[in-house]
């Protein structure tokens, strides 16, 4: 008989409370895995989006998932055990991870849960300065944030679009940030910052004092003026919210400026762009060890912060869901094991 945790599955699609806190196996390590005690995880779009089962979705394209499944792919936590062919890695190590994502964005990566398996090319050591839970909120943000802005490290084919996804040099760049105080686009901001980009964000007026923190070079208050009435010439413009008109940000942008968009579907103005010598990409975030350590080199030495909206403990994943569809998050929502 197999060990057990707990953790938090699925046994059908739907609301929060669809969420079960209960036992579960505890998984076991393949060849190239090592087996991580979660201390916290977070939250990210696609966990509400395969919680309901990816209804916004045409129905050919939903998952037809084996139940029960567990959500989640952000993990900080340490090594438990790891396989014998595994180098780098030993018991004890703080390590964090992005995981096996996009290849189980449709039946659940494991991360709410007291331990997972994680692919030892997809983990990296946790920097000793920043604690768990602000560590777990940022695999899938900053790994997002960093293959837009820096480098996107793979291969594989584009989901999005028939080329590659190319950042563009940002050092005495105007960016310009749509969505800068959640959980990408934070993390966004403070990327094109240390590139050197003089960066304009637009969200909600509760972010504008974060905002400051992060050192933005202008705020724009899109509850009260539209970026795209007052901004003009930029170089570059990230929208992280997607939705409706994203074609609005055409107008902000100089001829030969790029168009980053996180969240592409719904964009119908490709022609227009054409038009206006203008780039309009996009890609689809990839687990990626050495990059998170990478990356975790700015969150250690304090360059990069993963901003936490507000935290829950794994038993509550519920309330941690209702409060994520509530809206208006500032950073990530992070969810604590009390056993680790």
């Amino acid at each position: 008989m197999s060990e057990l945790m707990k953790a938090v599955r699925l046994h059908a699609f739907g609301g929060p409370e669809v969420l079960m806190y209960e036992d579960a196996p505890k998984p076991t390590i393949a060849s190239g895995e090592v087996l991580v005690r979660v201390h916290a995880a977070s939250l990210n779009p696609p966990d509400l989006y395969l919680r309901d089962g990816y209804r916004a979705l045409p129905p050919e394209w939903r998952p037809d998932p084996v139940f029960p499944l567990i959500i989640g792919t952000d993990v900080s936590g340490t090594v438990e055990a790891v396989a014998d062919d595994v180098t780098g890695f030993a018991p004890g190590d703080a390590v964090f991870s992005m995981v096996r994502f996009p290849a189980d964005l449709m039946k659940g990566s494991g991360a709410y849960a007291e331990f997972v398996a994680v692919a030892a090319s997809e983990l990296a050591h946790k920097p000793v300065a920043v604690d768990h839970a602000q560590v777990a909120g940022a695999p899938m943000s900053l790994l997002t944030a960093w293959q837009f802005l820096i480098e996107v490290g793979h291969d594989a084919p584009n989901p999005f679009q028939p080329y590659r996804h190319q950042p563009v040099p940002l050092a005495g760049k105007t960016v310009v940030v749509n969505g800068a105080g959640g959980g990408v686009g934070h993390l966004l901001v403070q990327l094109a910052k240390w590139q050197g980009a003089r960066v304009i964000a637009v969200a909600s007026a509760k972010n504008e004092a974060l905002m400051q923190q992060l050192g933005v070079d202008q705020f724009i208050d899109y509850t009260r003026q539209a970026a795209d009435e007052v901004v003009r010439d930029a170089d570059l413009v990230v929208d992280a919210v997607g939705g409706a008109n994203m074609e609005r940000f055409l107008r902000i942008l100089k001829p030969g400026g790029a168009l980053f968009l996180v969240n592409p579907l719904g964009f119908a103005g490709h022609e227009q762009a054409r038009e206006q010598g203008i780039t309009v990409s996009s890609t689809q975030v990839r687990s990626n060890g050495p990059q998170l350590a990478e990356a975790g080199r700015l969150l250690g030495d304090g360059t990069v912060r993963a901003v936490l909206d507000s935290s829950y403990p794994l038993e509550e994943a519920w309330r941690a869901h209702e409060r994520a569809m509530q809206g208006s998050i500032q950073g990530k929502i992070v969810l604590t094991v009390r056993s680790a």
